[in-house]
């Protein structure tokens, strides 16, 4: 049962992140330090040492509120009631669009992303993780519906989102935005599907 000590600091916390993403997003992130989220919060740099024990730890949790938002998208796709093959063809495509929206079109976000990736932090692991599983749990279904030969689901989902990382890791969209000589997101995505039909 939470309590009003755990209320009041999860409070703290999120007032805290509410001010470092918009100074990030506003001034990017390696121009922006704890002294100046807490003179936006107008807070001592000690009170937020009190909830982080640095900028590094901020940035983590930040990364970490923005991959639950992905994550609750590409949860709601997969646990749709459409076939196994186009949920996977709207999860690539969602992935795809926020990550262009949330990464490219800010520059601001996608160098926080990009520290993030840079650091092998363990919050992307964990959203690696959580995606394959959604990924091979509607792998599973499909299989179960006769859509997918049977496979193993586990290292089939893993292939799938290595076959698409493209679609999703910020700097590759970077790279492949625009380019005639990149496979497309619909033949990517195509070619990925088929894949799990052999």
């Amino acid at each position: 049962m939470e309590t009003v000590a755990d209320a009041a600091r999860q409070e703290n916390v999120a007032r805290i992140l509410d001010a470092a993403e918009r100074l990030f997003r506003h001034y990017g992130y390696s121009k922006t330090n704890v002294a100046d989220i807490a003179r936006d919060l107008g807070m001592s740099p000690a009170n937020i040492y009190r909830f982080f024990a640095s900028k590094a730890e901020i940035h983590q949790a930040l990364c970490a509120r923005m991959l639950d938002g992905v994550y609750a998208v590409a949860l709601e796709i997969c646990r749709s009631k459409e076939s196994a093959a186009d949920r996977l063809r709207r999860y690539s495509l969602a992935q795809y669009r926020l990550t262009v929206e949330m990464m490219m079109d800010q520059e601001k976000v996608h160098e926080m992303v990009v520290v993030a990736l840079e650091r092998d932090w363990h919050v992307i692991d964990k959203h690696i993780d959580r995606m394959n599983a959604l990924l091979a749990e509607v792998i599973r279904e499909g299989i179960a519906a006769g859509e997918f030969p049977e496979q193993d689901a586990n290292v089939a989902a893993r292939c799938f989102g290595a076959a698409t990382v493209t679609m999703c890791h910020p700097q590759m969209v970077a790279q492949c935005l625009a380019k005639e000589n990149r496979a497309t997101p619909d033949e990517l995505i195509d070619f990925a599907i088929r894949a799990l039909k052999k």
